[in-house]
């Protein structure tokens, strides 16, 4: 295996970041989550994951026997998903489009209010695009991995932990819960290794160990922690890592009840040019027949080989969601219909 050693220092980059991030919103240090009202705001989020838009005169005034059938139908979902951790991989349409940005967290914020433990991995690709734009590098792919040098690791760095991640926490902080910025680096969460190509890939990496010991307080208390994917190996050399690895690594380590990655198709589906063919539930089997008869292919395999890793080491479910619904975290977690697919052990 080639390997990659940070003994020349990176290379000089002069920039700055000329989008500022949102103001966080100051909080109190108490870990309670906020007054009724809030949670009053919060519910009427349900009203709009699980059931159509009431018509334009009463959208903003549905009867309270409505909002309270909702309520009572979330119930089963509530009581069997309480206590229970979920690591949600945030990423594609749903990141860019503020909209679906705003569905996102609300829903996590509403799950983290009914009792259940979310935790939040996500990458960046299209902000780090845009960066590396305004300074004239140019961004190259290899099977679907960014080719990463010592200065594109450095603002990669920079974009995801400094500038992406600190945003997230702002919104969900801003949307009632409190959320808490890492990244692999903080309390040796993730350590990296380079990928067996390194020679090609420069620093992109994979996990080559998992210390959850700094995220269970975390969750225990009641806090939703939100990870940037990238880690150093044990000399210290930062590596950029695949967001759904991460999530389904840390799931894993976690003992997850459930992994959802996010992603920009519907799930997987028995004919890929036909958007109607979505296979709702699969297990192991079942989808690794897919990957060798070639229904699975592209950029799905190794989404689905994330969610076979996951389930071979504990995790109960892993589901592929389309991130382009409004709501489709709660459309996947407090319904039977679900919002993509599921595969099971």
């Amino acid at each position: 295996m080639a390997t990659i050693t940070s003994n020349a220092p990176p290379k000089s980059s002069s920039f700055s970041l000329s989008t500022p991030l949102k103001p966080l919103t100051p909080k109190s240090p108490s870990l309670c989550f906020p007054p009724r009202k809030n949670q009053h705001r919060l519910g009427l989020s349900i009203n709009a994951a699980v059931s159509p838009p009431p018509p334009t005169e009463t959208r903003n005034a549905p009867s309270p026997d409505y909002r309270v059938e909702i309520l009572s139908e979330s119930l089963p979902f509530i009581q069997k998903f309480r206590g229970k951790t979920i690591v949600v991989k945030y990423g594609g349409a749903a990141m860019t489009s503020p909209e679906l940005k705003a569905s996102v967290v609300s829903d996590l914020v509403l799950l983290s209010c009914v009792g259940l433990r979310p935790i939040l991995v996500h990458g960046g690709g299209p902000d780090i695009n845009r960066y590396l734009k305004q300074l004239n590098i140019p961004a190259e792919f290899r099977d679907g991995l960014r080719v990463t040098d010592a200065t594109t690791m450095e603002i990669v760095s920079m974009v995801l932990v400094g500038k992406v991640n600190k945003n997230l926490v702002s919104l969900i902080n801003a949307a009632g819960a409190t959320a808490v910025g890492l990244s692999g680096h903080d309390g040796r969460l993730l350590t990296a290794r380079p990928v067996p190509n390194s020679a090609q890939l420069g620093f992109v990496g994979e996990v080559a160990r998992v210390d959850p010991n700094v995220l269970r307080p975390l969750v225990d208390y009641g806090y939703i922690p939100v990870i940037a994917s990238v880690a150093a190996d044990e000399a210290g050399q930062a590596y950029n890592i695949n967001a759904d690895t991460v999530a389904g690594e840390l799931a894993a380590a976690l003992g997850a009840e459930k992994l959802i990655l996010l992603t920009d198709v519907a799930g997987i589906l028995e004919d890929k040019d036909d958007p109607g063919s979505l296979v709702k539930e699969i297990d192991i089997k079942g989808v690794k027949r897919m990957i060798e008869d070639g229904k699975v292919a592209g950029g799905m395999i190794p989404k689905v080989k994330c969610c076979i890793r996951s389930l071979a080491q504990g995790v109960k479910t892993a589901s592929i969601i389309d991130g382009r619904r409004q709501h489709s975290l709660l459309h996947e977690i407090m319904s039977d219909e679900g919002a993509g697919t599921m595969i099971t052990g």
